[in-house]
């Protein structure tokens, strides 16, 4: 069923942003492709949508929700994941196949497609560094296997050597000889350092060359900072907080703030690991 004008506010982290013209969950990859074949509006995938911002005037096109892609199996001694499975999720079921490496993988709020598609990482640690293959969907609902050799890999950055295509699955060799055992005692670590269970995005900004965002933030005394709704978090100065009721222009208009304010203190410009649609 293909939702109107549907408030992407629900669907995002951030708990804002404006409307999407059409929102569309398929219940599988075959129901994805045979939709795709028709559509004719401009798509973009989402998962937990926590690394994303659609702005207040919305998207005048078709978001795919990725929710109920979330098949995960094991075999061959690799693990398949669709797009839609939570990366807390894969760490475990890689934990319970006692396939090694994944520990990294629980630190971060979101999803298969979006950590693909974004390389995310935590603890020294990034997916694509266990990716075997991706099967991948373009805007005409044509399925294709690619391998890592397609991709130009980065941190925080993944660039398909091809034309534009999705994420809908991946395989996964999580080849660590030993498990991480000290995953758990970072990621308690880590929640005790962020503002967990608060409407946020995770870290905002790439972190540059030999230093830290947050550390550049907080030293410009921006911690607490607020513009409208949207404040830097009193925790984590690389957080921003939808505090009060923020809109996506607040968010926006203080990630601009951050970055002017800390371009002129240390001559580093912050670039965002928050995508703005």
């Amino acid at each position: 069923m293909i939702l109107t004008d549907e408030p992407m506010a629900k669907h995002c982290s951030l708990r804002a942003g404006g409307l999407a013209n059409e929102f569309f969950a398929p219940a599988d990859i075959d129901q994805l492709s045979s939709h795709l074949k028709t559509n004719k509006k401009t798509a973009i995938f989402i998962g937990l949508g926590s690394n994303l911002l659609i702005r207040d005037h919305g998207f005048d096109g078709l978001i795919v929700h990725t929710k109920y892609l979330k098949g995960l199996s094991f075999g061959k001694g690799v693990i398949t994941a669709e797009a839609g499975t939570t990366l807390a999720k894969l760490s475990r079921f890689a934990g319970t196949n006692n396939k090694h490496g994944a520990e990294f993988l629980s630190a971060i709020p979101g999803s298969v497609g979006g950590a693909l598609a974004m390389n995310a990482g935590a603890f020294g640690s990034e997916i694509w560094q266990y990716v075997a293959s991706v099967k991948t969907i373009d805007n005409n609902g044509n399925i294709q296997q690619r391998s890592p050799a397609d991709f130009a890999v980065a941190y925080r950055s993944v660039k398909a050597k091809h034309g534009d295509e999705f994420f809908v699955s991946a395989e996964f060799d999580f080849n660590q000889a030993e498990k991480n055992t000290e995953a758990r005692d970072l990621l308690d670590k880590r929640n005790a350092s962020q503002p967990i269970g608060l409407p946020s995005c995770g870290s905002v900004f790439k972190n540059p060359n030999n230093t830290f965002a947050a550390k550049l933030i907080e030293a410009c005394d921006l911690k607490g900072f607020c513009i409208g709704g949207a404040c830097v978090s009193n925790k984590h100065a690389n957080f921003i907080i939808n505090q009060n009721s923020a809109t996506a222009k607040d968010i926006e208009e203080l990630i601009k703030h951050i970055q002017t304010t800390v371009a002129d203190a240390h001559g580093i410009v912050l670039e965002p690991e928050l995508v703005i649609i």
